[in-house]
């Protein structure tokens, strides 16, 4: 018996729905590598500077790729890395973006497919503008480069562009400097979008944190610039390797000093830092001193191994399932240490061989 035509259109609708639907938690990326035949190119995610990868593929002649991945709820950077370069591009929600780069010049890429992509596009095209030919640190400080940026960033304070401009580094230097005073207005502006526009997003507590522990108390900041409670420490409770719960909060609370480290046994920067970290334990354990260490290894098995070694607080915390708590810190690098004397974060310590000076300012 032949179905009529009407039924044929309600079926032909109906799955077109469903298949819409199936895919509507998705994300996807695509476009071409021009130069990079036979090499792997990887998707990564990433926690303001610390990547781990979500997908690969090997490049073709024709230097065609697409990924596919489930969505954050909330919008998010990521990049494609091949042979030693990295492209940037956003994620707002379930769009498709495109990239076309060059792995012979690396600075020529076009995003299209959002207007965030459009805009991250500008941005780094602007910034690359000004360095040509500068060092990091005339790049960080050219007045024009900074007007112009800030316009864009201004432009939606509250995006995932605005985010990704505050924490940008050249050579190693953030483009943005909480402790400049023209530069934290900035960051306080934008602290103050997200707050008002997006307080659930992850990268409202880190925003409003940097500014409020960077505003200078002499009021050379508005006061009205961002409206929102001083927080001294953002809060982690992980367990240790014994399966105990601990509280960053209440370790602080317990101790004069706590030294929070984010680091990965794993690497090969380990062994050193921790021969760092135990100069200052063991100087100042006694007088009131605990470190809180957070390691961010592939599995737990290897962690363990470590961490039953070390005489203070280990907790585990896999970037690959969890990366709020870089997020929150923004942990550009590892290893960072972070010093928090009477309960309040006052030092951030990227150089390990200079975290005895920054800790004896406490005793």
């Amino acid at each position: 018996m032949m179905m009529n035509l009407s039924k044929i259109l309600i079926l032909a609708v109906s799955a077109a729905t469903l298949l819409s639907c199936s895919h509507s938690d998705e994300w996807r990326v695509k476009g071409k590598i021009e130069g990079a035949e036979g090499k792997t190119l990887v998707l990564e995610a990433g926690s303001n500077g610390v990547w781990y990868a979500l997908d690969s593929l090997t490049l073709k002649k024709s230097g065609d790729f697409s990924f596919t991945e489930k969505a954050f709820p909330y919008p998010d950077i990521y990049r494609l890395t091949v042979d030693g370069s990295s492209f940037y591009f956003p994620i707002d929600s379930v769009e498709t973006v495109e990239v076309i780069a060059d792995i012979n010049n690396p600075t020529a890429v076009t995003l299209s497919g959002s207007t965030s992509a459009e805009k991250l596009m500008a941005a780094d095209k602007l910034i690359n503008k000004y360095a040509t030919g500068a060092a990091p640190a005339e790049i960080v400080k050219n007045k024009e480069l900074k007007r112009e940026l800030g316009n864009m960033l201004l432009e939606e304070p509250n995006g995932i562009v605005a985010y990704y401009i505050l924490n940008k580094k050249i050579g190693g230097q953030p483009l943005y400097d909480p402790t400049d005073k023209l530069d934290i207005r900035v960051i306080g502006a934008v602290a103050n979008a997200y707050d008002n526009y997006m307080p659930d997003d992850p990268r409202t507590k880190f925003l409003k944190t940097l500014f409020l522990s960077n505003k200078k108390r002499d009021n050379a900041v508005p006061k009205d610039t961002l409206v929102a409670t001083e927080v001294p420490i953002i809060e982690l409770s992980l367990y240790d390797n014994t399966g105990k719960e601990k509280s960053l909060t209440e370790t602080a609370q317990q101790n004069k000093v706590v030294l929070l480290s984010f680091t990965q046994y794993s690497a090969d920067f380990s062994p050193a830092y921790n021969v760092e970290l135990n100069k200052v334990y063991e100087k100042y354990h006694q007088a009131g001193l605990e470190i809180y260490q957070i390691s961010y290894d592939p599995d737990d098995y290897q962690w363990r191994q470590s961490a039953k070694n070390l005489p203070w607080i280990t907790v585990f915390n896999p970037t690959a399932t969890n990366r709020q708590s870089l997020i929150d810190y923004n942990v550009g690098k590892i290893p960072t240490t972070f010093v928090i004397a009477n309960g309040e974060l006052v030092d951030r310590v990227e150089d390990p061989t200079k975290l005895s000076g920054s800790v004896a300012k406490y005793f």
